[in-house]
C-alpha cells in the first residue's frame, strides 16, 4: 500500500480532474463550432420509419448554459474544497473535521444528562434506570460486536457476565480498560516447555486444575513442565491480573477447552486486542458504560 501514498498519485488525481474539465469545455466548444454536411433542407440525410428525418440544429442555448455553469460550478468548487490532489481548498473541509465538529456537538448537548450521574459511584449508577438504559445503548453501540448483546462473550471475547475478569473487575480496572484498550499476549511456550509430549502432559496438567477431564498420567508428568507457564499463571495456576494472565483452575476457558485447544495455545501462542475507547466515548460516557459492565456481574438478581 505504500505505492499509493507517494506523490505522485495526488498530481495523478489532479491531472485527471482537471484534464476532465477542460475536454467538457472543449467538446463543448467543437460541437458549437463542427459543421455537419447537410442537405438543403438542413437535414443529415439520415431517416427513420419512412419520415423521421434528423435535423441538424444547433445546441439549445439553455442547454449550453447549464453546461457552462456545471464548468464554472466545478472550478469553484475544486478551489474551495479538496478535490484536486492534496490541494486542501481555501475552506479546509474534510470529512474527518465535520465528523469531529458534529460529534463535538452531540456530546455537548447530552454533556448535562451525563453530568447527573458523574458524582455517584458505579454502584449507585448501575442501579438507576435511566443511566442502565443508556448504559444498554453504549454497549450495544461500542462493546456488543465483539462480546455480544447479552454481553455472554464467544470464543476469543470475554463473558462480562461471569464475574471472571482478566485484569480485575473493579470499576476502576474497567474504566481502565476502556480508556486504554488491552492487548493481552500469551506468547509460543512449546520450545520452553520441552518435547510435544511434553506439551500435551502439560495440557493435560492444565485440566486437571480445573477438575476438567483428562489423564492423571500425563497430568502427573506435565506438573512439573507447568514451571515454565507460572511465571505468568503463577504455581497454583491463578493467574496475575496485573499481567492479564487467565485463572487456569476455574472452568471458564476464553480460546476454547481440551487438550487440543491448550496444545494449539502453547504451541502457537494468542494475541488478543481490546481497542481502547477514550477518543470515541466521553469521560461521563465511559462512567456510566463502567458501571453498567461491573453491573453486568454485580448485580445478578437473588432467588425469593
Amino acid at each position: 500500500m505504500s505505492d499509493f501514498n507517494g506523490n505522485f498519485w495526488h498530481l495523478f488525481v489532479a491531472g485527471v480532474t482537471l484534464v476532465g474539465i477542460v475536454a467538457c469545455l472543449i467538446l463543448l466548444w467543437f460541437s458549437g463550432k463542427a459543421k455537419a454536411m447537410t442537405a438543403n433542407d438542413n437535414t443529415t440525410g439520415h431517416v427513420w420509419d419512412g419520415d423521421l428525418r434528423e435535423m441538424n440544429n444547433p445546441l439549445p442555448r439553455w442547454w449550453v448554459g447549464l453546461f457552462i455553469i456545471t464548468i464554472v460550478f466545478a472550478l469553484v468548487y475544486l478551489a474551495m474544497y479538496p478535490g484536486a490532489g492534496n490541494n486542501a481548498g481555501q475552506f479546509g473541509w474534510t470529512s474527518a473535521g465535520q465528523y469531529t465538529a458534529e460529534v463535538n456537538k452531540a456530546n455537548a448537548e447530552v454533556a448535562p444528562l451525563y453530568a447527573k450521574f458523574a458524582g455517584m459511584t458505579a454502584e449507585q449508577v448501575s442501579k438507576d434506570p435511566q443511566a442502565m438504559a443508556i448504559g444498554d445503548r453504549l454497549f450495544m453501540n461500542n462493546c456488543a460486536q465483539c462480546h455480544g448483546s447479552d454481553a455472554r462473550g464467544s470464543k476469543g471475547f470475554p463473558n462480562l457476565t461471569d464475574a471472571d475478569w482478566l485484569h480485575g473487575g473493579s470499576p476502576e480496572k474497567i474504566k481502565e480498560t476502556l480508556v486504554q484498550g488491552r492487548i493481552g499476549q500469551m506468547p509460543p511456550m512449546a520450545a520452553a516447555v520441552g518435547s510435544p509430549e511434553d506439551v500435551r502432559n502439560v495440557a493435560h496438567y492444565v485440566l486437571s486444575l480445573s477438575g476438567s477431564p483428562h489423564d492423571s498420567l500425563r497430568a502427573s508428568l506435565g506438573k512439573s513442565k507447568f514451571g515454565a507457564c507460572a511465571a505468568c499463571h503463577g504455581m497454583d495456576g491463578k493467574g496475575n491480573p496485573a499481567l492479564g494472565a487467565p485463572n487456569l483452575t476455574d472452568d471458564i476457558w476464553l480460546h476454547g477447552w481440551g487438550e487440543n485447544a491448550i496444545v494449539a495455545m502453547i504451541n502457537n501462542g494468542k494475541v488478543n486486542q481490546m481497542p481502547a475507547q477514550a477518543s470515541k466515548l466521553t469521560e461521563g460516557q465511559i462512567h456510566v458504560l463502567a458501571s453498567y459492565v461491573w453491573g453486568l456481574s454485580n448485580n445478578k438478581p437473588t432467588a425469593n
